[in-house]
């Protein structure tokens, strides 16, 4: 062996070559199944559809991105093994079709980011809007419960007033604690206080009530918009990414492609 000849084990091997494409062409033909069974059936008037469809897309965007670097690792080691360094019909050319496929991937991606953002935010108010119309009508059955119980508790005590022996052996029972039974004593002896009590405990009731729908309210919302938040980072953010890989590798594949 001369001292510039190289040694053959170093020499990269036609079939890693072969490995590489075959490999990189079926991740790319796998994804685009992938990506054609997601949007069938379409639903493109339903913002849901969008939104999940565009987040599947977005998480499953690396594949293709993958298949397409081990594709042209195949091209390069096939190259550096024949010494060719192109020539031909550039047409059938299948490294000129996978730039263009990168470069229509990248647009789509492209495309995605502000697509998917504005859907986020439409499906955040949305989701706002019916937290508080759920909020506003908790309000209106509290206030149609308040007068039930209110209603309720007036004609028990008008039942134990109007029957007195009812009343004391409900007490001598225990049903009735001595407490109730003197404050009911107290209505029988001034009628205008019963109203007073009632009011006062319904306004204890409505407080506790309001309370816990606000709370409920503030809690909605806080997760509706941490949902929104993190959906109008995460899959604009990582749409970006690939727009700009898939753009870069069609691009400059085609420049190099037609320099050659």
């Amino acid at each position: 062996m001369t001292p510039s000849a190289k040694p053959i084990g170093n020499a990269p091997s036609p079939i890693a070559a072969l490995a590489l494409k075959l490999v990189g062409g079926i991740t790319i033909l796998a994804a685009l199944v992938d990506f054609l069974v997601l949007l069938l059936p379409p639903d493109l008037l339903n913002r849901t559809w969008q939104i999940t469809t565009a987040t599947q897309l977005v998480d499953r965007g690396i594949v293709p991105l993958v298949g397409i670097a081990l594709l042209f690792t195949g091209f390069w080691i096939d190259s550096y093994v024949s010494g060719k360094r192109g020539g031909g019909n550039l047409m059938l050319d299948a490294r000129l079709w996978t730039c263009l496929l990168a470069c229509l991937l990248g647009l789509v991606f492209a495309v995605l980011t502000p697509v998917h953002m504005n859907n986020v935010r439409l499906q955040s108010n949305d989701a706002l809007t019916q937290v508080s119309n759920e909020a506003d009508e908790a309000a209106n059955q509290l206030e149609q419960r308040l007068v039930a119980e209110v209603d309720q508790q007036r004609n028990q005590i008008t039942s134990l007033l109007n029957n007195p022996e009812q009343f004391e052996q409900l007490v001598a029972s225990g049903n009735v604690t001595a407490e109730q039974a003197a404050q009911i004593r107290q209505f029988e002896g001034d009628p205008s206080s019963l109203d007073a009590f009632l009011t006062g405990q319904a306004s204890e009731l409505r407080t506790r009530l309001e309370t816990e729908i606000g709370s409920r309210r503030e809690e909605a919302t806080k997760r509706v918009r941490t949902e929104a938040t993190k959906a109008s980072i995460r899959i604009p953010l990582s749409s970006i990414l690939l727009a700009v890989g898939y753009l870069v590798i069609g691009i400059s594949g085609i420049r190099r492609l037609f320099a050659i």
